[in-house]
Order: C-alpha cells, then sequence, then structure tokens
C-alpha cells in the first residue's frame, strides 16, 4: 500500500468523488424536499408574511385560516369517504386481476401468451377516445355509478409488465418443478408460493394503484353529476375555485387593496388543499418503503 492510499483503501480521487457525490443527491434531495416542506409551513404561516417572502424556514405568524376554512366544509368528509372506499375497493380488486393475469403470461408453457400480450400493450398506445368511452360507459349504466371508479381501471397494462417480468425472472423453474412432482399444481402453486414470494413487488404495484385511486381527478369531472359520490380530488377543487371567486369577488368590490389579502388567504387554503390531499399517501408510503427499492427494479437486469 502507497503513502497515497487512505483508510480502507481509499484514494484521494476516491474521496473527491464521494464527496462531490454526495453534494449532488443533498442538492437534489434538498430541491425535491424543499417545495413539499415549504407548502406544509406556507399552509400555517401567515398568509401576509408568505405573499411578502418573509417565510423560508420555520413558519411565522401562526395561522390555521386554511384547514378551518377547509375542514368546515362538510363536503370535505363525504369526499375523504368516498375516495377512502374507492381506494380501498380498487386496489383489492387490481391486485385480485393483475397478480393472476401477470402469472398465467409468465408461464412459457401457456401458448397463447404472446397473442394476448400484444392486445394488453396495444391499449396503451390507442384508445376509443373520450366520446365512445363515455357512451361506453352510458350503455353499461356506469355514470353516476361509484363502480366508474373501479372497474373500467381494474388492469393497468404497465404494472402487468412489471409484476410479469417478475414472475418470469424472480421465482425459479425449478421451484415449480419441485412443486409439481408432490402434486401441486398452477393454482394452488400460485396462491401458496408465488404470492408469498411476492411481497415485494405486491406492494410496488399496489401503491401504484393506491396513488392512481387517490390523485383519480378525471373520472368525476366527466362521468359523475352526483356530487354526493365525487371523490376528495373534486371537492378540493370545487373548495379552491369558490374561494379563488371570492379573492377576485372581494378585488372587484373592495379596491386592490381588500383583492390582495383576500388572494393571500385564497393562496394559503391552497397550500392547505395541497397538504390535505397528499397526506394519506404520505403516511402509507413509509410501511411500504422497504419493499419499494427492491420491487421497482424487477425486471430491469436479467442474470
Amino acid at each position: 500500500m502507497t503513502t497515497t492510499t487512505l483508510r480502507r483503501g481509499r484514494t484521494p480521487g476516491d474521496l473527491l468523488f464521494s464527496i462531490g457525490l454526495g453534494t449532488v443527491i443533498v442538492l437534489v434531495l434538498f430541491a425535491t424536499l424543499y417545495p413539499i416542506y415549504f407548502v406544509l409551513i406556507a399552509s400555517v404561516s401567515d398568509p401576509t408574511l408568505v405573499a411578502t417572502g418573509k417565510v423560508w424556514v420555520l413558519p411565522q405568524g401562526l395561522s390555521t385560516f386554511g384547514y378551518e376554512q377547509i375542514l368546515a366544509d362538510d363536503r370535505i368528509w363525504t369526499g375523504y369517504r368516498n375516495t377512502l372506499v374507492y381506494t380501498v375497493v380498487g386496489t383489492a380488486l387490481n391486485l385480485v386481476v393483475t397478480l393472476p393475469a401477470a402469472y398465467a403470461l409468465s408461464r412459457r408453457e401457456f401458448g397463447p401468451r404472446r397473442p394476448l400480450m400484444f392486445f394488453f400493450a396495444f391499449t396503451m398506445f390507442f384508445s376509443g377516445g373520450l366520446i365512445p368511452t363515455y357512451l361506453l360507459y352510458r350503455d353499461l349504466n356506469l355514470l353516476d355509478n361509484w363502480l366508474v371508479f373501479v372497474i373500467p381501471s381494474a388492469l393497468n397494462v404497465y404494472n402487468l409488465i412489471i409484476a410479469r417480468a417478475f414472475f418470469e425472472n424472480s421465482l425459479p423453474e425449478e421451484l415449480f418443478e419441485a412443486a409439481t412432482l408432490d402434486g401441486v399444481g398452477y393454482l394452488q402453486f400460485f396462491w401458496r408460493m408465488a404470492i408469498p414470494l411476492s411481497k415485494a413487488i405486491i406492494a410496488v404495484i399496489g401503491l401504484y394503484y393506491l396513488v392512481q385511486h387517490w390523485n383519480d381527478f378525471f373520472t368525476g369531472l366527466i362521468f359523475v353529476r352526483d356530487y354526493d359520490k365525487q371523490p376528495l380530488q373534486i371537492v378540493l377543487r370545487d373548495i379552491l375555485l369558490s374561494n379563488q371567486a371570492f379573492a377576485g369577488g372581494a378585488g372587484g368590490a373592495g379596491g386592490s387593496g381588500g383583492g390582495a389579502y383576500a388572494q393571500q388567504f385564497a393562496d394559503q387554503i391552497k397550500y392547505g388543499v395541497i397538504i390535505v390531499s397528499t397526506l394519506p399517501v404520505l403516511l402509507v408510503y413509509p410501511f411500504v418503503q422497504k419493499y419499494f427499492e427492491k420491487g421497482v427494479m424487477v425486471g430491469s437486469v436479467k442474470g
């Protein structure tokens, strides 16, 4: 070992590279997390101080006006209830449909798997369009029906491809051959061995589906007119628009000063809406994070 070699065999070049890499990672992390943190502190700060740029690191002039306005609206609890139902039922149906389909398509002895995969992939690039979709949902009696949030999105082809890649590359063929010697069939192998060994991919695609349902805005906007069935995202949008309209009205009636002040409170409500809509997903993520890193790379590298 030469005199230029540092402890643990690291050269000055290695140390310099590690410092540079660590700096880049910290900057990227800051650029990613600070906007979320700023929204959080701005939602509980005095809107005047936020508007004048005095809120950077810590909340200034504690104010819960935005959350009071949001949580005082009875519609938000209906929206929360609806979205929770759509998310839980929809995610469960997604997993029930996606995992068996991916397992079947991963079996090389399944003859029609390539034509079927082609038809699945075809839908990723071509669709019928909004008007034919609306007419189809009308004929299926899905308009103003809560099932419109669940049934049409029962399968996501991208998640199907990820799950299929997992079953193909992570479950040894020898494991299936050993199971067949004990009289285990395809279905028993899927439930007793494939599913218990697939916690990582179940957590990943389950999180993908959960976020998809939680953020579903377009379905309620186009296909649902009954307000008692609207998801949380539509309710929050209406609250935000009503406060923006109030700010605009105050600006027209009370002069520029009153309009600016009303706009500041409307902005605080906007920050509160962002937190209310994202907080549940942020709370769920830590519980699946340990599986996420492993599962998200499934099928990306083949040995």
